[in-house]
């Protein structure tokens, strides 16, 4: 499932818009594809990425959170080990600075594993610019 029928709208630097068709069935697995090819620094195991992030529900398509809305980035520390969800460690691996990244990650893979959590049977389904990589 290449993009997952999903459309992906928005300007390299601005909050994107996500739509996801009625008849779109989630993936059962972590869903990586580069929206826009950046040619900057590639991350590794390690590095702090510096992220601009758009996160809507799979189950509905509502935005559930975007960084763009408080105009800040958000860092990721140790990427690959990070304290964020496992698909996002995943999926920021090998992504180039200046590069918007789609991740349709499973419940598995993202708030899962904390029972409980209002998102630990969501899809989420996040866009993702890599700003700066260190």
């Amino acid at each position: 499932m290449r993009g997952g029928g999903l459309h992906r709208g928005g300007e390299k630097g601005a909050a994107p818009d996500v739509t996801i068709p009625d008849d779109c069935a989630p993936p059962g697995e972590l869903l990586i594809e580069d929206v826009k090819a950046g040619n900057g620094a590639k991350t590794t195991a390690g590095d702090t990425a510096e992220v601009h992030y758009h996160l809507v529900g799979f189950s509905d398509g509502g935005k559930l959170d975007s960084s763009w809305d408080r105009q800040e980035t958000f860092p990721v520390e140790n990427v690959g080990n990070a304290r964020v969800i496992d698909g996002w460690n995943e999926g920021l691996i090998g992504m180039k600075e200046g590069a918007r990244r789609l991740l349709v990650v499973p419940p598995e893979l993202g708030y899962g594993a904390n029972p409980g959590h209002q998102l630990a049977e969501e899809t989420l389904v996040f866009v993702i610019d890599l700003v700066k990589v260190s």
